[in-house]
């Protein structure tokens, strides 16, 4: 999925080099960096100089970071409403009659698969163009789309 409103003024990661022996740490080393760096107002670009007033600076990077956070839990929570797997955590709280264990279970589930999301798409953003993998995203989906079409009407 595409993240459209990701805002100019927040760095983008660069691929990590294939060539090094542990690529993860280089490229978190570069987003440490990247994060720690005051963007210079007058250019945009990146600057090591501490500009006059660095909170104002530091500021905008934090909202560009709430501005991603905010599209992600929105595009998520708008898809997950009504998901299969709200109505199971529907029906387990039901029958459970114990919410707040329904609730942490899913919860942790949840976010263990979040994780991997996070981490297998950093992984085929270092080894696969962007748009190759908006590509073949979009022609699954498609794919997956047709074969239940079929079946519904093949019954």
């Amino acid at each position: 999925m595409k993240l459209d409103s990701l805002p100019p003024s927040l760095p983008a990661t660069e691929p990590a080099n294939s060539k090094s022996p542990l690529p993860q740490v280089e490229t978190l080393q570069k987003d440490i960096l990247d994060d720690l760096a005051i963007v210079n107002s007058e250019s945009g670009q990146l600057s090591d100089s501490p500009d006059p007033n660095p909170c104002q600076e530091q500021k905008g990077i934090k909202n560009a970071h709430w501005a991603v956070f905010a599209s992600t839990f929105a595009t998520i929570f708008l898809a997950e409403i009504g998901d299969k797997t709200q109505i199971a955590v529907l029906l387990m709280t039901a029958e459970s009659r114990h919410p707040w264990i329904v609730f942490a279970g899913a919860g942790t589930a949840l976010v263990a698969t979040s994780f991997l999301g996070v981490w297998l798409g950093r992984w085929l953003a270092a080894k696969i163009p962007p748009r190759t993998l908006e590509r073949v995203a979009g022609s699954s989906l498609l794919l997956i789309s047709a074969l239940l079409v079929c079946e519904i009407f093949s019954h």
